[in-house]
């Protein structure tokens, strides 16, 4: 682990730092991400590691129990989430929120200007984190086929919630930006605790363990550099309000989810929120990732 080599994520950045930490993570991302296909909604490097991933395919090797229970629970909790078993239970939490993320950027990618028209290196940037967020969903999704669940549908969300999704892409940043930056911060909370669970639920699958993690390292890498790209948006105004807004975001999100609560401990999450400093990251994703200058000690 890191020693105190960072700074709180809500620490305080000038007008100046922030444009320069924008020249500095566009950098990053294109060395990162490699070569945007933007008609896919895909990126190169991205694109390829999935690939091996698929060419190297993990099976579980006490195959699911009873598939059905997680078909039946996937979209909407139909049972008594208490009678599912653990594993069944963590995948549909996995989907649910994966499923979010996955209606948030299909309602931003036809409001974000597309590369041709980004005229700005904030535009530009917004655009490869969509693409980049639309690999996560596929990474999300190849998790699931390595339990063995290859027949998921990426369902859109209805009501109210479908409607939130396609207005807040539409919200000015002012507005949007402190929001915006707690939910990568929640992502990366969740993305945590759930490395942690993998070793908990798969003890006694040790390939399908080690390739969930690393299908979530792919993600975490890019939740992490999010986490410190969307900070950068952040004047000093709204750095003070995201903070108060971590607390009834996590709640109000994690409440849509019913498996959270007996899997997780929300309480827990919102702490490691406020207190989130880049310290308690591994070094291996740490050196692929990506902070900002005004986060370093």
């Amino acid at each position: 682990m890191n020693s105190r080599k960072f700074l709180s994520v809500f620490t305080s950045a000038t007008e100046e730092q922030r444009k320069a930490n924008f020249i500095d993570y566009w950098e990053f991302t294109q060395h990162h991400a490699g070569e945007l296909l933007e008609a896919e909604k895909d990126l190169a490097k991205k694109r390829a590691k999935l690939l091996s991933f698929q060419e190297n395919p993990v099976k579980l090797r006490k195959p699911l129990a009873n598939p059905d229970a997680f078909y039946r629970n996937y979209l909407e909790m139909k049972d008594d989430p208490k009678s599912l078993d653990r594993l069944t239970l963590m995948l549909t939490c996995i989907y649910k929120f994966a499923r979010h993320e996955w209606v948030g950027i299909n309602g931003a990618w036809d409001v974000v200007p597309d590369m041709a028209n980004s005229h700005t290196i904030e535009d530009k940037i917004s655009r490869v984190h969509l693409a980049e967020e639309y690999c996560h969903g596929r990474l999300f999704n190849e998790m699931l086929v390595t339990c063995g669940l290859d027949k998921v549908e990426w369902v859109p969300l209805t009501g109210w919630r479908k409607w939130i999704y396609e207005q807040f892409p539409k919200v000015p940043g002012f507005l949007m930006d402190a929001p915006a930056f707690v939910t990568e911060l929640m992502g990366v909370s969740f993305y945590f605790h759930l490395d942690r669970l993998f070793d908990d639920i798969l003890a006694d699958e040790p390939e399908v363990r080690q390739r969930m993690k690393e299908l979530l390292d792919e993600i975490t890498i890019d939740e992490i550099a999010h986490v410190g790209q969307r900070r950068n948006f952040l004047g000093p105004v709204a750095t003070k309000i995201s903070q108060w807004l971590v607390p009834p975001l996590y709640t109000m999100f994690y409440r849509d989810i019913p498996e959270v609560a007996l899997l997780f401990n929300v309480n827990d999450m919102i702490k490691g929120g406020l207190a989130f400093d880049f310290n308690g990251v591994s070094n291996h994703l740490m050196e692929h990732s990506w902070v900002p200058s005004y986060c370093k000690a």
